[in-house]
C-alpha cells in the first residue's frame, strides 16, 4: 500500500535520526563517534541494511496486496499516486531494479514443472542488492585478507596497545584537568553521610567479591573486626587499597583505577563497617590494631591489647 511519507524520504530520515542519536549520546571528543568507534560505523552499516531490506520486504508484499484489490480499489489507489510525497512511478521503478521480481500476470514464464501438493514453484532471479551486496562481501573479504595476512598490516594486538595508548593520554588529560590530589599524608577519616554511601557504592562494584558486600571475607580477610593484617586506621587502609598488599598477593594495587579521593571513601567506609559483625564473617587475621597507638604508614609499630604486645606491620 502507498505510504504518507514515502520511502526515499522515510529511510534516510530514520537513519538520519539514530546517527544523530549515536553522536549526541557517545562521547567521543574531538572526533565522530563512528570514527572512533569502529563498532558504531559496523552498528550503522547493520541498521542501514535493515532499514533497506525491510523497505524491499514490505514493497513485496505491497503488490502482492495490490494484486487481491478490486478493480476500484485499485483505482483508487492509482489515483493517490499523484497526491503529493506519496510513492510514485520513479520510486516503483527503483524497487523493481532492486528486486527484478515478476509482476503476478508474468508469473507463468517463470512457472517451474515441479508440483508439490497443488504448490508451483516460481524460477525468480536472487535479488539484485542481495547479489551485489553478496559481491561486496567478497571484495571485502579479498581487501582484509591481502592488507593483514599478504601485507602484513597491524595486528590485533598492536590495535589493543594503540588503544591503551590513548586511553591513557585521555586519562592523563582529564586527570590534568581535574587534579586529585589526596594522598596517605592528606587522608582523614570521612564519616558523612554521602561520602560513606559513595564508599560503599564504590566498595561493593570493586571489593565484595573477594570481601563480600557485608566486608565478611571470602577471598579477603574480615574487615570488620578489629584484627589487621597491615594495620588499621585510615592511612593504612587508604595505602593498601592504594599500592596493595605486601602480604597478599590477591591483594592488588588500585591506584591506576581509582581516584584516591575515592579511595579515601572506601577506606572510610571499610572503617565504619568495625565491629558490624556480619553472619559467617572469616575468623580473624593479622594483629589487634589499637587506634590510639596507630603508627605513621609504613612504619612497623608495637600494638598493645590486653593480654600482649605485638608488632603489626604498617601498610
Amino acid at each position: 500500500m502507498k505510504k504518507i511519507i514515502p520511502s526515499y524520504i522515510r529511510v534516510p530520515l530514520i537513519f538520519a535520526i539514530v546517527f544523530a542519536a549515536l553522536e549526541f549520546f557517545i562521547d567521543s571528543g574531538d572526533r565522530p563517534a563512528f570514527i572512533k568507534f569502529p563498532m558504531v560505523s559496523l552498528f550503522l552499516l547493520v541498521f542501514l541494511f535493515l532499514l533497506i531490506a525491510i523497505e524491499v520486504v514490505v514493497n513485496a508484499v505491497d503488490k502482492v496486496t495490490y494484486h487481491l484489490l478490486t478493480d476500484d480499489q485499485k483505482k483508487q489507489l492509482d489515483d493517490a499516486q499523484s497526491l503529493p510525497f506519496t510513492e510514485g512511478k520513479f520510486y516503483q521503478g527503483i524497487m523493481s531494479k532492486l528486486t527484478r521480481s515478476k509482476a503476478v500476470e508474468q508469473e507463468a514464464d517463470v512457472m517451474l514443472d515441479h508440483d508439490y501438493d497443488g504448490i508451483r514453484e516460481l524460477d525468480n532471479v536472487l535479488p539484485p542488492w542481495w547479489v551485489y551486496l553478496f559481491y561486496a562481501t567478497i571484495v571485502f573479504a579479498a581487501v582484509y585478507l591481502i592488507r593483514f595476512h599478504v601485507m602484513g598490516d597491524y595486528t590485533q594486538a598492536q590495535e589493543f596497545d594503540k588503544e591503551v595508548e590513548l586511553a591513557n593520554i585521555e586519562i592523563a588529560k582529564n586527570a590534568a584537568a581535574s587534579p586529585d590530589d589526596m594522598n596517605i599524608d592528606k587522608v582523614t577519616l570521612l564519616t558523612d553521610a554521602e561520602s560513606i554511601a559513595k564508599g560503599k557504592e564504590i566498595f561493593t562494584n570493586t571489593c565484595a567479591a573477594c570481601h563480600k558486600p557485608d566486608g565478611g571475607g571470602s577471598v579477603g580477610p574480615n574487615l570488620t573486626d578489629e584484627f589487621w593484617i597491615n594495620g588499621g586506621g585510615i592511612k593504612n587502609v587508604f595505602k593498601v587499597i592504594t599500592d596493595g598488599s605486601p602480604n597478599n598477593p590477591s591483594m592488588v594495587a588500585w591506584k591506576n583505577t581509582l581516584k584516591p579521593t575515592d579511595i579515601q571513601k572506601i577506606a572510610s567506609y571499610v572503617l565504619s563497617l568495625q565491629g558490624s559483625k556480619p553472619a559467617g564473617g572469616k575468623a580473624a587475621e593479622g594483629e589487634k590494631w589499637v587506634e590510639d597507638a596507630a603508627p605513621k604508614a609504613d612504619a612497623a609499630v608495637t600494638a598493645t591489647d590486653s593480654t600482649k604486645t605485638a608488632e603489626v606491620p604498617a601498610k
